[in-house]
């Protein structure tokens, strides 16, 4: 059986929050421009999915595994 064992700080808690609030703003702004402008629909939205989905996943890490 795997064990996984995250332990994080309450300092790298707050931090990785803040990563992915950043992620988070820069996806949704990437999808904006992406929408708005026929020149960077594709690619500014695949970013800015990953963005969004990244953002997601530091989230439920720090939610689950902080201090």
């Amino acid at each position: 059986m795997l064990t996984l064992a995250l332990s994080f700080t309450r300092h790298t808690t707050l931090r990785l929050q803040e990563v992915a609030g950043a992620a988070l703003a820069v996806g949704g702004a990437l999808n904006f421009i992406g929408s708005s402008m026929p020149f960077g629909r594709r690619g500014g939205q695949a970013l800015g999915g990953l963005c969004v989905a990244a953002a997601g996943v530091l989230f439920v890490l720090s939610f689950r595994y902080g201090a």
